[in-house]
């Protein structure tokens, strides 16, 4: 058979993988923190997605014979990637994986605001019968700016596409009617929504500041479902509290969880859907072990995996 790789893997993926994995692998199940960092240092292949990430950051750093480490987060700057890139670690990710589910959890959202479901929903719950509907808003002909045109972004712009909603998809490489980063901001003020569904790097870190906030119409609504690091929030604290927006749809915000006394949680026009949208479900799951398998048999013959992430673009 030849020298076998060890992958140390997360028990809980265990029942979707078991029996077919490659039998080129010495696998070793982890099941808690205290044995993810027991392991990591044996392992070429690992697999250490934790929702606590000190302690999947120390496996990280004790793996020292690691040549592929798997994720099945989207979101991977919380990893040290400048160092991986360094060690020659290949890093694949979740990129895609849950991009339907967030997509529709985003396009909700949106419907929620246009309609005013939250003031039907508390209005049930106090036993008052409302006399008219509390917003009358459509999504048909409205105009929405995607900002961040991965698998997320392109999944919203599709689904709007089905509500009647022209939008403007935006990404760091134009063409085919989609926006550059030197040509969205002379197009906001035309936005009715601003969807945000860009990764944090370097380059979108706070990309989203005071002035891409004051060239928004005044009824239009931020909705971010990308990376909160990319929205400059105490600008937008100080917008909403002005009303000098319609609001924002928050799936992300610094920090998590939201302390009990943050003043966004009492706003009226702020909507915070506390990183629901991709919170792992059974679909995305199977998904992600689909993924590896394939991966194991690229990684296996030299092939790019699929979701790999460029290590110094940060995606």
């Amino acid at each position: 058979m030849g020298t076998l790789t060890t992958a140390v893997l997360p028990q809980w993926m265990r029942k979707r993988l078991d029996g077919r994995l490659p039998d080129y692998l010495d696998v070793k199940w982890w099941r808690d923190e205290d044995e993810l960092v027991e392991l990591a240092p044996l392992a070429e292949i690992g697999w250490f997605d934790l929702h606590v990430k000190a302690p999947a950051l120390e496996a990280i750093a004790r793996a020292e014979k690691l040549r592929w480490l798997s994720s099945a987060y989207a979101g991977v700057d919380w990893m040290p990637l400048e160092e991986l890139h360094d060690r020659g670690v290949v890093l694949s990710c979740g990129a895609g994986l849950a991009a339907n589910q967030v997509a529709e959890f985003a396009v909700m959202s949106m419907l929620t605001v246009a309609r005013g479901y939250r003031e039907i929903v508390r209005a049930q719950d106090r036993h008052d019968w409302l006399p008219k509907p509390p917003a009358m808003r459509e999504l048909a002909g409205s105009r929405a700016m995607i900002l961040g045109y991965g698998a997320i972004g392109q999944a919203i712009t599709r689904i709007l596409g089905g509500f009647g909603v022209d939008c403007i998809p935006v990404r760091s490489r134009p063409g085919d009617g989609v926006l550059g980063p030197d040509e969205w901001r002379s197009q906001l003020p035309t936005a009715d929504w601003v969807i945000v569904s860009l990764p944090s790097t370097p380059d979108t870190a706070g990309m989203f500041g005071a002035d891409a906030l004051a060239a928004m119409k005044s009824d239009a609504w931020l909705v971010n479902y990308g990376r909160a690091e990319v929205v400059d929030q105490d600008a937008l604290l100080d917008t909403l509290e002005r009303e000098a927006i319609g609001g924002a749809i928050l799936d992300l915000t610094m920090p998590e969880p939201l302390p009990p006394d943050h003043r966004l949680w009492d706003l009226d026009n702020a909507h915070v859907t506390m990183h629901l949208s991709g919170y792992p479900s059974h679909a995305s799951r199977a998904r992600s072990a689909e993924r590896f398998l394939d991966n194991c048999e690229r990684f296996r013959n030299g092939k790019p995996l699929e979701g790999q992430v460029d290590l110094l673009r940060g995606y």
